[in-house]
């Protein structure tokens, strides 16, 4: 099964004001493990880069002023990604600007349902946490220390680390953990310990009516019962 997970650098919020992508980074997943097989593009948005963007990815109207535009790159972006389902962290920012800038161009857009959203797994699977990409980073132990600016291959890279996590881990089909939201201890091998509640034993003993029941059917046997016949 292949998988590409994606983020993109933009100059700001939204196309319609404007705004237009910079940066690409496209990790390839096959059976949920990365291939090796990655995509970064770069690109020259045509506008100046407004400095708070910058502050945010680093990247500076001078570093993009002679990269490739758009319709330069989309062909590349195209036959990597293919067919494969992208898996993004808050898709619905990303595809806005991926499928504008595909339009201008004359392309189709990518189709929603070809989008997994690693934000709404996150906030499913861990409700009121936070779910940004630093914070699950820290919730799985993901190294993100290179992350001083939000890089849109770098980002990429994590975020297929957490999508990992968010499908259960290496071994997500054959999980022995089992949380309780007790915060148990783990066991050896890093299995969950599993609490359960301490049940007194419960009586056994026949009623008097099975008991003569019983004797009752002892004596209709007679004969013909099994242990009768042993000896």
């Amino acid at each position: 099964m292949r998988e590409i997970v994606l983020d993109t650098e933009t100059t700001g919020m939204d196309p319609q004001d404007g705004h237009r992508i910079i940066e690409i980074g496209c990790v390839e997943l096959v059976n949920h493990l990365p291939s090796g097989n990655v995509l970064q593009l770069y690109i020259n948005p045509e506008r100046e880069i407004p400095p708070e963007a910058t502050a945010v990815h680093g990247i500076t109207d001078e570093f993009v002023r002679g990269k490739p535009v758009f319709s330069q790159v989309y062909g590349e972006f195209m036959e990597f990604i293919k067919d494969a389902k992208l898996v993004i962290h808050n898709a619905e920012f990303d595809m806005k600007f991926i499928n504008w800038e595909l339009r201008q161009v004359g392309h189709e857009p990518v189709p929603w349902n070809r989008v997994c959203d690693t934000l709404a797994m996150a906030r499913k699977k861990f409700p009121g946490s936070p779910a940004n990409l630093d914070a699950l980073c820290r919730r799985f132990g993901i190294d993100n220390t290179e992350r001083t600016y939000h890089g849109a291959l770098l980002d990429s890279e994590l975020l297929a680390e957490v999508y990992l996590e968010l499908l259960g881990g290496r071994q997500h089909g054959l999980s022995l953990s089992t949380q309780n939201g007790s915060g148990d201890a783990q066991g050896q091998n890093g299995a969950q310990k599993i609490a359960r509640a301490k049940r007194e034993p419960r009586p056994h003993a026949p009623s008097q009516a099975e008991e003569e029941a019983h004797a009752a059917l002892l004596e209709k046997l007679g004969e013909k019962a099994l242990w009768a016949k042993r000896g």
